[in-house]
């Protein structure tokens, strides 16, 4: 996670880990079960989606908020496949990503108001 996405996030939120792969975001979801995941999709490794479709296959239905440079219609549709989830353009963070991890929080979707409606 860049420091400006934990700076935002840290002004209303506990951030209990950051990782820098997508297995290590596995491990971490497996071991500590954060209320709300927050990830890229273009991780190493395996994708963000990867790993969140990992997690579910495993029973494990996180609540999860993208923050992503990936605006293809897509790649937004297979990552909302995945739950109530939170979809942010990077470009979006500062404004998008609190409103977007509360949404995902409390089961609601969550789209940047620049993507259009998959």
């Amino acid at each position: 996670m860049s420091r400006e996405l934990g700076a935002i996030l840290a002004q209303d939120c506990e951030v209990v880990a950051t990782v820098n792969d997508g297995l290590a975001l596995v491990r971490m979801a497996r071991e500590m079960h954060p209320d709300v995941l927050v990830t890229d999709i273009s991780m190493p490794g395996i994708t963000g989606l990867q790993a969140v479709e990992s997690l579910i296959e495993e029973g494990y239905a996180p609540r999860v908020v993208f923050v992503t440079v990936h605006a293809e219609p897509q790649v937004v549709r297979h990552a909302l496949s995945l739950g109530q989830c939170g979809y942010v353009l990077k470009a979006d963070a500062v404004e998008d990503l609190l409103p977007a991890v509360h949404a995902a929080a409390a089961g609601q979707r969550y789209l940047s108001a620049s993507i259009p409606p998959p």
